[in-house]
This record gives structure tokens, C-alpha cells and sequence, in this order.
């Protein structure tokens, strides 16, 4: 399934219906007075958090919205059924934005959680309603208010409590694939990972998170190059983000710090709030390294980086280190929670 992650759409809310003028008409009761009824409401449009899409692609099928109007009233003092409400189904982590003021209306964040994007009119009233002692047979009506209408341009944020970052090819979607079920295209070139995944990391019973591999970021990303800035929205809602380092890298000629550098900055270029979040340093492809060598890779790249938060080196391919970095985000997590 193609993954999509914004949207723009139509939403219309039905229009009230409107209030009927009758008058009584039964033999032997020949000033029967007014019997018109009231017409119904509109119906809302309701947009529904629907915990089993994970893309916005409908939307690219369908662009408009419209809930039912409410149905006219009728004599006999009838009054007109009210419209149905429309819901929409999108999926968890939904922003709804209004395109004509670019204010955001809220976000869905919690399974089953509904927000009523456009209200419904209100019914007209029936010339029954304006008889009176002093006018016995009233000739007034209302009609329906219309509904509300307006653009929207959905945008989702993946939830996730882990997210991880780095350069292309740092060995992210290696290390998503060997602690959780999900399974993402793996190769050695860079941009591997064209959109985002996720994937629930299970350490035993109600023990588990879930964690966001999005596409590698490079030099220039805030600035529109390569694909990860585009996604980096997605780690807005992670509560702990993990870097990650390729430190084979040095084989080749590059430079790992160099590589911790270019992600700070992208990260504070395009939010300093998200570049202020606690992230944990994350040695990748030990496995590529000689091992009496590898404790002095990583104590030299903590160094030369200047790195004080928390150090766990993996080798995702081999599953060494992977159970240490597992349970300790799970204590971390459950710590905060």
C-alpha cells in the first residue's frame, strides 16, 4: 500500500430542514388551526480515529464529504427526521488543520477519539409554531440553516515512543527488523528507506513500545534535500529518539562524528523542540568492526563528539547489544510513564 501522509479534503454538514405551513383540514372541524411541522437538523461530519488504517491514501480517491440533511417538516404537526451524521474513518495520529486560516482544529490521537469537523444546520420551524391568541392562523415559517462547510488538510503523525535517526544507511531498518516483527526493505545503499515504518518491539507480556525507522537524513535536509526532513513530523510524538552511527563508516574515509554533527543541526534546523528531546547515541555495525577494536571505536567516537547522554553499540545483523538497548528503553519508558 502506498503510504500517504497528508491529505486535503471537503467536509459539508447537511443543511436543516425546513418548517412546513399546513393547516388542519378534517371534517366536522372546520377551524382546525396550524399543524406544520418543524424540519430536522443537518447531520454532522465526525471524524473518526480508526486504530486499523495507517495511511491517508483513501483520501486521494475520495475529496468530499457531505453528511445528510435534514428532511422537511410535514403537516399534522410532522416533524422532519434529522439528517445522519457522516463519519469519517482516518487513521490514529491525525492533525486536522483548516486550510482558509491554517489554524489546527486538533488531533486524534487516542483509538475510537472523534472530533466533529462541521456542524450540522438547524431545523426550520412550522407555521405551528407562531400561532398565538391574537393570530389563530399564522402563515410564518423558517426555513433551514445551512451546514458548515470548509477545507481541511489532514496531516498524520505516526505514534510512536521510539524513533530512530540518522544518515542513510546508518543500519536503522536493520535494527527495527531485528527487534521487532516489522520488516523493511534492507540494502546496502543509501535511501534504502523510502517512507516510514513501524514496529512494536515485544519483551513479554504488557511489555512492549512501539518504534518509527523513517527515511536517512543528509547534509541540506531542512533545507529540502533527500527524503527525511518530509518525515521527520513523524517523530514529533516519540518520547526518547535514537542516533544512530554507522562506525564501519571510518573504513571508507567518512567521518562518523561528522555524521552526529549533520543530524544535530537538521534536527534543530527544523525543530529546535524535537532536537532538545533526550536522544540516546547508538554505535551501529560492530559487527563490521574488528572486535579488540571496538571498545576503542566507540569510547573514541563518544569522545571526539563530545557525548554525554546514554552510549549502547549494537550490531543489529549479529543481534549483539540489541536485548541491552531493548529493556533499557523499556525501563526508560516505563520510568516515565
Amino acid at each position: 500500500m502506498k503510504f500517504v501522509d497528508e491529505a486535503s479534503i471537503t467536509v459539508r454538514a447537511g443543511a436543516g430542514g425546513n418548517g412546513c405551513l399546513s393547516f388542519r383540514r378534517e371534517k366536522y372541524i372546520p377551524r382546525g388551526g396550524p399543524d406544520g411541522g418543524d424540519g430536522g437538523d443537518g447531520g454532522d461530519v465526525v471524524l473518526c480515529a480508526d486504530p486499523s488504517l495507517n495511511t491517508l491514501v483513501d483520501f486521494r480517491f475520495r475529496r468530499r464529504f457531505q453528511a445528510e440533511r435534514g428532511r422537511h417538516g410535514q403537516g399534522k404537526d410532522r416533524t422532519g427526521r434529522n439528517g445522519a451524521d457522516l463519519r469519517v474513518q482516518v487513521p490514529v495520529g491525525t492533525v486536522v488543520i483548516a486550510v482558509d486560516t491554517g489554524e489546527t482544529l486538533g488531533e486524534l490521537t487516542t483509538v475510537g477519539e472523534e472530533m466533529v469537523v462541521a456542524r450540522g444546520g438547524r431545523h426550520g420551524l412550522g407555521n405551528a409554531r407562531f400561532k398565538s391568541s391574537t393570530n389563530r392562523a399564522p402563515r410564518r415559517t423558517t426555513d433551514g440553516s445551512p451546514g458548515e462547510g470548509l477545507e481541511l488538510h489532514l496531516e498524520l503523525k505516526l505514534l510512536a515512543d521510539v524513533g530512530l535517526v540518522g544518515m542513510p544507511n546508518a543500519g536503522k531498518s536493520t535494527l527495527i527488523r531485528a527487534v521487532s516483527a516489522a520488516r523493511p526493505k534492507v540494502a546496502d545503499y543509501p535511501f534504502t528507506t523510502l517512507i516510514p515504518n513501524l514496529g512494536v518491539v515485544r519483551l513479554g507480556p504488557d511489555r512492549s513500545f512501539v518504534m518509527a525507522d523513517i527515511p536517512g537524513l543528509i547534509e541540506g535536509a531542512s533545507g529540502g534535500a533527500g527524503l527525511g526532513i518530509r518525515f521527520l513530523r513523524h517523530l514529533s510524538r516519540t518520547r526518547v529518539l535514537l542516533h544512530l552511527v554507522d562506525v564501519a563508516a571510518a573504513l571508507d574515509g567518512a567521518d562518523p562524528v561528522g555524521h552526529v554533527r549533520v543530524i544535530e543541526r537538521e534536527l534543530a534546523a527544523f525543530d529546535p523542540e524535537l532536537a532538545a528531546r533526550e536522544r540516546w547515541l547508538v554505535p551501529a555495525k560492530l559487527d563490521l568492526v574488528p572486535p579488540p577494536e571496538r571498545e576503542a571505536v566507540v569510547a573514541g567516537l563518544v569522545e571526539d563528539a563530545g557525548w554525554s547522554g546514554p552510549v549502547f553499540p549494537v550490531s543489529a545483523l549479529a543481534r549483539e547489544g540489541t536485548d541491552t538497548l531493548c529493556e533499557a528503553l523499556m525501563r526508560h519508558l516505563a520510568d516515565e510513564s
